[in-house]
């Protein structure tokens, strides 16, 4: 049995697929490889049919044609036959000594007969430029190298929650709750993170370095103009999520608390986004986003509307607006993202 199935999306990846591919291949047997070659017009295919017929009981590829990062996590995970499914964008890579450890410690999970529902690690800024690179880590907030509920977790800061570099969930629970992220839409790893939440009983957090999260690329979608170039797609993944649960109905207490702030993170990077575009049409739809929130979820709408973001979000006026945006520009120089 495999014991975690790797899905790498390829979107014209030629430059720098070869280095998350071979990050991964130490897991040997353990691990299989899916290479998703989303549509790509370069070399990407034959690259990746190369790497097949060299290890062909790890790496298998699918060509498919091009439906963006949610639609080839999709047919990544429909194709995926280890026990544990984790994402890592061509971009990126992983760390061969915290990966050799993560399969170690999911051996001894299944020798003990105790597999979790999810398995949490660290994840790395690979920023360009930067000497000192930022570690995301959980260790004030998650119990380590043991199962846990979310009865059993901290508090979580701002700049900790968890990610797509930093979960891999049961691949069959993905499959049990339909997961199927949508097609030719950016930001949709946080529906990924977002929807399997309240389908998690157990957790096991183990604390090393593992996913290189690779930033500064021009065209890379965290860059900051190319989210307000893409702000309706921002705008409809925290709509999905909005509708995707009423948070009252959510156990256990922490968990709630948890999916609660993290909303309340998707609508501060939302309406921030929307402000800094300096266009009138972004800010109607900053005020149509709030509204919706309302008339879909009102208790959960007065929590986040209220909040510090929610209210740091929504000072009223042009000058209420640059102190939105000069209190953000603080917050990213503290956090170091983009």
């Amino acid at each position: 049995m495999k014991l975690i199935s790797f899905a790498v999306p390829c979107y014209n990846s030629m430059d720098y697929m070869e280095k998350a591919i071979e990050s991964i291949l130490p897991g040997g047997k353990d691990v299989e490889i899916i290479i998703v070659n989303d549509g790509s017009v370069d070399e990407t295919s034959r690259i990746a049919h190369e790497y097949a017929e060299k290890h062909p009981e790890i790496i298998k590829v699918v060509d498919k044609e091009n439906g963006g990062h949610g639609s080839a996590v999709n047919t990544g995970l429909e194709q995926a036959t280890g026990l544990y499914y984790k994402v890592v964008d061509s971009d990126d890579w992983v760390n061969e000594d915290s990966l050799l450890r993560l399969l170690n410690m999911i051996k001894e999970l299944i020798a003990r007969d105790d597999i979790v529902d999810m398995i949490v690690s660290n994840y790395v800024y690979e920023k360009v430029g930067m000497v000192n690179k930022k570690v995301m880590h959980y260790r004030n907030v998650l119990p380590r190298d043991e199962v846990f509920t979310w009865d059993e977790i901290g508090l979580f800061h701002l700049d900790q929650y968890i990610l797509m570099h930093s979960v891999m969930y049961r691949t069959q629970l993905l499959k049990d709750i339909h997961l199927e992220l949508p097609k030719h839409t950016f930001y949709v790893d946080n529906i990924y993170v977002y929807m399997p939440l309240p389908h998690v009983k157990s957790i096991y957090y183990v604390d090393t370095d593992f996913y290189r999260y690779f930033i500064g690329r021009e065209d890379q979608s965290v860059n900051e103009k190319v989210m307000i170039g893409r702000i309706d797609q921002q705008l409809y993944v925290t709509k999905t999520m909005i509708k995707m649960y009423e948070l009252k109905d959510i156990t256990p207490r922490k968990l709630r608390k948890y999916m609660l702030n993290y909303l309340a993170i998707m609508m501060t990077v939302s309406s921030i986004l929307c402000i800094r575009s300096k266009k009138e049409e972004n800010l109607k739809k900053k005020r149509e986003l709030w509204k919706y929130l309302r008339r879909k979820d009102r208790k959960t709408y007065f929590r986040i509307r209220h909040g510090i973001l929610g209210e740091t979000m929504n000072i009223p006026g042009k000058s209420g607006r640059r102190i939105s945006s000069m209190v953000y520009s603080v917050v990213r120089r503290i956090i170091g993202f983009n």
